[in-house]
Formats: C-alpha cells, structure tokens, sequence
C-alpha cells in the first residue's frame, strides 16, 4: 500500500483551523547520498518548529553518512566530505531529531522521500517508525494551485519552483535547513491563499470549530 507508513493529513479544507488553533508544526527535510532509502543515507536534517505566532526554533544537523558522499551531491547540496568527516552518524543525530519533533505535526515537501528515508534509518536502528501526523506540501500544493500545473515549466511543483512564482526568498537551495524554511513558509501561504477554500474560515477564530477533532 503506497505510503503504508506515513501518516498522512489530507483533509485540506481544515487546514487553516489546524493553524489558527496554535498546532505545533515542524517542517522538515533531509539531504541524502543518493534517492534510494534502502541504499543510500542521511547525510543532513534540517527543520524548523512553529505554530501561528511564529518560529519557535531551528533544528539542523550534518550527519556523518555510511558511505562517501557523491560528486553530483557535492555539487548540489554544497556539503562535501570534510564537512561532514567529524560529524556524528545517524545513530547520535535520530534520537535528538525525535526528541525534537516530539509530537508536532510534520511538513515536508514530497514527504514519502524525506519521512521514508527517516523511517528507514529508525528502522534500521532498531526505533519505531514515526508516528506523527504529516503534511506533504507536494499534493497540498497542487490542490491551492491548479493553475500552476498548465505552465509550460518543468517540474512547476518542485519546492524552488513553487518559491519563485510565490516569491519566497531561497537562501540556500538544497541545504535542508533552508528547504524545511522556504517548505514553512509555502505551507503558510498556501493556508492564506485558499481561506475562501478553508471550512468556516470566517469564524475560526471564535473558537466555536474548535471542539471538533481532527484527527
């Protein structure tokens, strides 16, 4: 079954009352030796914690992976060896990422690669599989943005893509700390773009939908 081990939040029109009601959320992304979770290997997580009043805190670390790093890598994250020579291995760095997320709901952009690899590496240390709620902005972004999908533009829903047209300022591309932000900073947007889209948008903030259970 696709996506069997990830927890995914589909119901898009109750987003903003996810939001507006003080949900803590973490975006997160990775940065891998390769695209294969059962061959290849962590080598940086990056995240950022927030809820609707703002940032609460920033998660990045450099991993040491099970293999070399390859050349293609280098070029497009910019991390090399020698960065991470000295760093710990995924076996320090996964139980500080799990104490840091706790419970929050997680973003990530195509979460299946991100949380897949993560749940792969849990697994392979012997950890549960996480269980938090997830948001992938991928699927998320193509229901705000329908219109995206007819430019004649390749891969028009691929983080950087998307932070073009919505003019979301790109610092560090393919850095998982700066990803985990521009992917922050997308899902707030898409949450005030579709409020006309969003379940009694108009009264959110009353309290009075907040007795129903989302999950």
């Amino acid at each position: 079954m696709p996506h069997a081990n990830i927890n995914l939040f589909r119901d898009y029109k109750r987003l903003a009352k996810l939001f507006y009601e003080g949900t803590v959320f973490v975006a997160v992304d990775t940065e891998t030796t390769g695209l294969s979770k059962n061959n290849n290997f962590l080598m940086e997580i990056g995240a950022v914690k927030f809820t609707v009043d703002g940032s609460l805190s920033l998660y990045d670390e450099l991993i040491k992976p099970r293999e070399p790093i390859p050349l293609p890598l280098v070029h497009l994250t910019g991390i090399t060896q020698q960065m991470v020579e000295n760093c710990p291995p995924e076996e320090k760095v996964l139980p500080s990422f799990l104490n840091y997320i706790g419970n929050a709901v997680l973003i990530a952009h195509n979460a299946p690669f991100d949380i897949g690899f993560l749940n792969t590496t849990l697994e392979r240390m012997a950890f549960s599989h996480l269980k938090n709620k997830v948001i992938d902005t991928l699927p998320l972004s193509r229901w705000a943005y329908p219109q995206f999908g007819q430019q004649k533009k390749e891969h028009p829903y691929s983080l950087q893509s998307l932070a073009q047209v919505l003019n979301i300022e790109v610092k560090a591309a393919h850095r998982a700390h700066d990803d985990a932000r521009v992917c922050m900073e997308l899902f707030k947007k898409i949450i005030e773009d579709t409020k006309s889209r969003q379940v009694d948008y108009s009264i959110l903030k009353t309290g009075s939908l907040f007795d129903q259970e989302l999950f």
